[in-house]
Parts: structure tokens; C-alpha cells; sequence
């Protein structure tokens, strides 16, 4: 069972893509920003358990490979695009530099997997992604408690968060720079 609960948690938080989006564009529950913040941060909590299993246990799986970041791309570009479209708290740029970059630097990887070619992961991956989360945890629980609490969004905060993400688009974009510029090693 070890070895199969960090795909177990991969493929949960892939099922939950489609409904954080249900929730996000088609059934706009009353509260459906709680809704899809708690969905998004259970996403969260099941990535950092996968991985954090998966180092325990030492257990990497070729689906694992493949289908924890494609997981992990999906939750964070669903989010995105709810943050642009329809809480409107970040611009289509930001939304469109950082879908660019991901899909441009996977299929890169994938390139360079090709020909047995592997670059290692840096800190300033570790620490996109970190932005990312700690970005959209921040939007989707700020638009919460307006809606909660039956608010406006206060244009100061906004410009704050579309700050924030112009921020972070530059460190993805930055990032995804290591597997363009760094030397690649054979193994």
C-alpha cells in the first residue's frame, strides 16, 4: 500500500481539478469562493503529502513522474484562470506568461529526457512554485472573506494581489531560464 498512496494522491488531486472548475464556472453556489478555496487548498495539502511520502518511503513510480507535475500544472493554471476570470484579481498577461512557460519548459524537459538528458530541479523552482501557492491560497482566501462576509474588493488590496503576480510571473519566467541556460548533464 506505501508504494501506491503517493499515485493514490496524485490522481485525487487530478479528480479535483475538474471539480474545483465545476465550481469556479458552472455552479456558483452561494459561498462558491469558500468552495473552490477549500478545494484548491486540499489539492495543496495532497501535493505536499505525495511528496513528502514519496521521500519517505522512497517510492517513485513512472506514473508518478509523468502525472505529479502534470497534476500539480492543471490545479495551479485551473486557479489562474479563476483568479482572472471571475474573481478579476489578476490580469490575462500573468495568466497567459506563466501557461507559456510551463508548457514551453515541459515540453522542453521532455526534449531533453529524450536524450537522456536530465536537469535537476533549483531553488528557484522550489520557490515559484512556493509564490504560486502562497499567491492563489492568499487571492482565493481574500475573495472568500468578501464574499463571506457579502464585501467589495478594496482596490488598494487589488493592486497589491495583480502586484504580487506580476512578481511571480517574473520568477516563472526567471525559472524556467535553468532548463534553457544551464548545461545539461548525460547520464
Amino acid at each position: 500500500m506505501k508504494k501506491h498512496i503517493t499515485n493514490i494522491l496524485t490522481m485525487f488531486r487530478i479528480l479535483l481539478v475538474p471539480y474545483f472548475l465545476w465550481l469556479t464556472y458552472f455552479s456558483q453556489p452561494i459561498n462558491y469562493s469558500i468552495w473552490i478555496t477549500v478545494v484548491f487548498i486540499i489539492a495543496s495539502i495532497t501535493d505536499y503529502l505525495d511528496g513528502m511520502l514519496a521521500r519517505k518511503y522512497n517510492v517513485i513510480s513512472n506514473f508518478g513522474k509523468i502525472m505529479d507535475p502534470l497534476a500539480d500544472k492543471l490545479l495551479v493554471v485551473s486557479a489562474l484562470f479563476a483568479l482572472y476570470s471571475p474573481l478579476k484579481f489578476i490580469s490575462l498577461a500573468v495568466v497567459l506568461i506563466i501557461v507559456v512557460r510551463e508548457v514551453l519548459i515541459t515540453i522542453l524537459r521532455d526534449y531533453y529526457a529524450r536524450k537522456k538528458i536530465y536537469i535537476a530541479a533549483n531553488n528557484w523552482g522550489k520557490i515559484k512554485t512556493v509564490a504560486q501557492m502562497v499567491g492563489i491560497i492568499a487571492a482565493l482566501l481574500y475573495s472568500s472573506f468578501l464574499q463571506y462576509n457579502g464585501l467589495q474588493p478594496n482596490d488598494n488590496i487589488k493592486i497589491i494581489i495583480k502586484i504580487y503576480f506580476w512578481i511571480t510571473a517574473a520568477i516563472t519566467v526567471y525559472s524556467g531560464m535553468n532548463y534553457v541556460f544551464v548545461k545539461k548533464e548525460d547520464n
